[in-house]
């Protein structure tokens, strides 16, 4: 995908490795128009949890998408509620759903950020 945005795109998901532009993830990490969130420290949908979701809204995006690994998880009612109490929307998927998603939305110019549960590397 050629998009004035590139860098950013999600160019290939494994189970333990996510590719954006030229850059390998091996973490948890978000990213957006703006560039990654790195480090972001959550290891399992199980542990994201609000101090987590508030440092993706500091991004200010109009939707979250949320990629909890090779599987969907759902979240808590109070997580979704903390998100779409904001404004924002929200998406939960598994990571490689998420990816196509938000390489969509944002080849389309819209304000979206992607965050994806990957296991600790180890």
């Amino acid at each position: 995908m050629d998009t004035p945005r590139g860098d950013r795109v999600v160019r290939w998901v494994r189970p333990d490795a996510i590719a954006v532009g030229g850059q390998e993830f091996r973490g948890s990490f978000a990213v957006s128009a703006d560039g990654p969130i790195q480090d972001w420290p959550v290891a399992s949908a199980d542990g994201l949890d609000a101090a987590a979701l508030d440092r993706l809204l500091e991004a200010q995006p109009e939707l979250v998408v949320l990629g909890t690994g090779e599987r969907r998880a759902s979240l808590s009612p109070a997580l979704q509620y903390q998100v779409l109490s904001k404004g924002v929307g929200l998406e939960v998927m598994d990571n490689g759903a998420a990816a196509r998603t938000y390489n969509l939305l944002l080849g389309e110019g819209r304000r979206v950020l992607a965050a994806f549960i990957l296991p600790a590397p180890g």
